[in-house]
């Protein structure tokens, strides 16, 4: 796990992506860069493909956990398809020890800024839709049980 005390701002984490990604002219050097992204994304256990940690709307399995800590959420994630992986561990990239309210508040415009959802076929671009959402769903819901107790 990350050290809270190590965590970078969505915004920085957001624009070193963009960076990432204007470096490859081409989507399909794009798509091999989100491939290996995929690949140094952690396992997460099999104990958590369950289907309750499916995101629903994919058209591949993804699976994504959560669990919070000090007011951030570290994210765990998987996929049976590869640039899937990919977009998912994106996504983890940027969020994983993010604080609630930096996670509600975020616009996720580094996609568009990217390109991905252009660049995606509409069942991956709905994915990648569903994918935000859960994250966003996450952070309301653990602040809401925070502010509960």
């Amino acid at each position: 796990m990350i050290d809270a005390e190590n965590i970078r701002n969505i915004r920085d984490i957001e624009e070193e992506i963009i960076s990432e990604f204007a470096m490859y002219d081409e989507w399909l050097d794009k798509y091999e860069y989100l491939i290996e992204l995929g690949k140094e994304l952690d396992n997460i256990d099999d104990s958590d493909k369950t289907e309750e940690n499916l995101i629903k709307g994919c058209q591949s399995r993804v699976w994504l956990v959560c669990r919070s800590s000090g007011g951030r959420l570290w994210f765990g994630a998987d996929s049976d398809a590869v640039i899937t992986k990919g977009i998912i561990s994106l996504l983890v990239k940027v969020y994983n020890g993010q604080k609630y309210d930096d996670i509600i508040a975020s616009d996720f415009s580094f996609i568009k800024k990217i390109g991905l959802k252009e660049n995606l076929s509409p069942t991956r671009a709905n994915g990648l839709l569903s994918m935000i959402k859960q994250i966003k769903a996450y952070a309301l819901a653990y602040k809401n049980k925070e502010m509960e107790q």
